[in-house]
């Protein structure tokens, strides 16, 4: 494992972040309604690895259980999902659940808003399909091309 400190941020800059991650373990696409919509290319951090430096009033949290305004490291119930965006811009830079066959409480962050990323070292680490329209994430949906 080889963890690294990346900065982020939405397109405006009003909400900045840091994570420390590990591309080595792969990023991910999902095909579950809402990753679809938005064309998710994520990469996993533990919520202790990841910090908000500015912004956080800027943030929206769109969740489809109705209940909003969740923060990174308040306790999550199973299976819930709070994707935030800047209300400035619209960009969305993270999802924040827990998911008990992953591991628990997770920060998805959106690969694309890493400021200091080298897409050229990162296209060579692995991508993992995940089927999240059949709640399974250990296996490649049936068709990826969309992905």
């Amino acid at each position: 494992m080889s963890l690294k400190k990346y900065q982020g941020s939405c397109h405006c800059q009003k909400v900045r972040f840091s994570a420390e991650l590990d591309f080595s373990q792969g990023t991910g696409r999902c095909n579950c309604s809402f990753c679809l919509k938005v064309r998710n290319w994520s990469i996993q951090s533990k919520p202790s690895a990841f910090k908000i430096l500015a912004g956080e009033e800027s943030l929206s949290d769109y969740s489809k259980s109705g209940v909003a305004h969740f923060k990174v490291g308040d306790p999550m119930a199973p299976y819930t999902n709070h994707h935030m965006f800047c209300k400035n811009c619209g960009v969305r830079l993270f999802s924040i659940g827990n998911i008990p066959e992953i591991g628990g409480d997770y920060v998805s962050i959106s690969v694309t808003t890493l400021d200091d990323i080298d897409f050229k070292e990162v296209m060579q680490t692995p991508i993992k399909l995940m089927s999240g329209r059949d709640n399974d994430w250990f296996h490649v949906p049936q068709f990826t091309e969309h992905l």
